[in-house]
């Protein structure tokens, strides 16, 4: 069985989280699943989600951010725009995820 690969990409604050949660509901749907946070800041992750953030890379899924704050903050993994447009390559699935 081969398994598709996902990639939300987030641009809005007010979805990240959000999104993050829909990325590990694939993960558990037996789907490769990846977030990138892309020019957004968002504030240090309560408990809760760092736990779904631990499950997610349980799965063999990861949260990318091209911004450093987010990197040193919540430990997401840096991912420059030029790596994410390579990251894209991979993907089956990608969804903007939470655009206004």
């Amino acid at each position: 069985m081969e398994y598709k690969k996902s990639c939300f990409i987030i641009r809005n604050k007010d979805y990240a989280l959000d999104g993050m949660r829909s990325a590990l509901g694939l993960a558990v749907e037996n789907m490769y699943a990846y977030t990138h946070l892309l020019n957004v800041e968002i504030d240090k992750l309560d408990d809760n989600n760092l736990d779904r953030l631990e499950m997610l890379r349980d799965m063999e899924g990861e949260v990318y951010s091209n911004v450093q704050a987010n990197v040193e903050n919540n430990g997401f993994e840096a991912m420059s725009v030029e790596e994410l447009g390579e990251k894209l390559r991979e993907m089956d699935v990608i969804v903007p995820y939470g655009i206004k």
